[in-house]
């Protein structure tokens, strides 16, 4: 058996980067993932309260009331609006307001009574994410008025333990922090079973297959120019979008060292690329290789720990996530770039990811020497 050709590796990768240069359609797709679908997804999608409709059934007409109705203002809540009780149902209804606050009359009264009065607050549900946020800040704006209003501070009542709460690696608890860099994350593994998996569809309905098929090459080395080709236009995209997009445009700091997370995201791409491959053996065009991705890339995507902790999904969702590198490549990107690990921290994962990524390589290796073989015949 012949030893595979690092010449024969350069050249060919050469003449796939030639042909992602020609194809103007996925140079789109590869500027669009990393700079306007970055900002977008970073943005587009707030996981904090901002702007909230909210009303109130002010009953009481007193001091502390309005001052209640005072606290409300931008950016959390808009302006309140005051209605009356029988308004309230309607308003919820037709969606106008998330957050309608009924105080009662005789509110004032109670409270400096020494009693408990209650205030009635409704919540619109179907914004879940903003519901339970927006909740708990109505409460604390709340309890906060009526202390200052009693006692001159907004300190509740002393209590014999004091929780000093200390926010790490995002300070301010901005989401979209989580937001851009996440979806670089992903559009590195998207974009690569892509790029390679259309290659080599690419490769098939132009008939070019068939030339590389009579020349000195073997399917090992085809295999490889796709890979370090399509992987270097993602490295060089993620580059552009991790130091243009998010540290410059979107002002969200990079805590670790990005060397060692474009190091180990070249160690994925290995991975991603031979999933690409494999998909692009099992379709015959590109509207079946479309298809095939969507059923890959969503569950990769879903489950992997990059849209929702992997310790909140059944366990044996997550067992069988084990032998994806995309769950190991999200942990460790998350921890390179949000905590600021080094070498030392995320090893583990970036040598289960290496391992996992050569039985991958191995699979697609001989499902391409079967279809090149079927190809011969």
């Amino acid at each position: 058996m012949r030893l595979p050709s690092l010449s024969n590796i350069y050249r060919l990768g050469l003449k796939e980067l030639k042909s992602l240069w020609a194809d103007k359609t996925l140079l789109v797709l590869i500027c669009w993932a990393f700079s306007g679908a970055i900002y977008t997804a970073a943005t587009g999608v707030s996981q904090e309260l901002n702007n909230a409709p909210i009303a109130v059934v002010d009953e009481d007409q007193s001091p502390l009331s309005r001052r209640l109705i005072d606290a409300f203002y931008p950016p959390y809540f808009r302006p309140p609006q005051l209605i009356e009780l029988k308004d309230l149902d309607a308003g919820m209804d037709a969606g106008r307001y998330n957050f309608t606050l009924v105080i009662p009359s005789r509110f004032q009264h109670d409270v400096l009574a020494g009693k408990t009065p209650d205030l009635q607050l409704n919540i619109d549900a179907t914004i879940m994410s903003q519901a339970f946020i927006g909740a708990t800040y109505i409460q604390n704006i709340v309890l906060g008025e009526v202390n200052e209003y009693l006692t001159g501070t907004r300190d509740s009542a002393a209590t014999p333990v004091k929780l000093t709460t200390r926010v790490r690696f995002n300070p301010n608890l901005k989401g979209f922090w989580f937001g851009g860099v996440m979806e670089v994350i992903n559009n590195v593994t998207m974009l690569t079973i892509i790029l390679v998996g259309a290659a080599f569809i690419r490769e098939r309905e132009h008939g070019t297959i068939e030339h590389l098929l009579v020349m000195p090459l073997t399917p090992f080395e085809i295999m490889m120019a796709k890979i370090w080709a399509n992987g270097l236009a993602v490295l060089c995209g993620v580059s552009f979008a991790l130091i243009v997009m998010v540290e410059r445009v979107l002002q969200v700091p990079i805590a670790g060292s990005l060397a060692l997370f474009l190091a180990a995201a070249a160690c994925y791409l290995f991975a991603a690329a031979s999933i690409g491959i494999f998909l692009g053996t099992l379709a015959r065009s590109m509207p079946q290789f479309g298809l095939l991705v969507i059923l890959c890339i969503l569950p990769l995507l879903m489950l992997s720990g990059g849209i929702s902790p992997r310790e909140s999904m059944p366990e044996a969702v997550q067992n069988l996530m084990l032998a994806a590198p995309t769950t190991y490549f999200v942990r460790l990107a998350q921890g390179i770039l949000y905590r600021g690990a080094g070498l030392e921290v995320v090893w583990r994962d970036l040598l289960w990811m290496t391992a996992i990524g050569g039985v991958f390589f191995a699979v697609a290796l001989v499902r391409f020497r079967k279809a090149v073989t079927q190809t011969q015949l």
